[in-house]
């Protein structure tokens, strides 16, 4: 299992870390380019951000 911390909505599994790193790229890729779509489109991502800061 794998997370970005700094993006939430970022997270994925796999069976090897292999797969784990080679399937986060894939879904940052995809939020970074949904967040791209709606920010041309003067829309706020509202489920993939969160405003406060957390340490854990």
């Amino acid at each position: 299992m794998g997370y970005v911390g700094e993006l939430p909505g970022v997270n994925t599994q796999g069976k090897t870390l292999k797969e784990v790193r080679e399937n986060l790229k894939e879904a940052l890729c995809l939020i970074i380019h949904a967040d791209r779509d709606l920010a041309m489109k003067g829309q706020a991502n509202t489920l993939s951000r969160d405003s406060s800061l957390r340490s854990e």
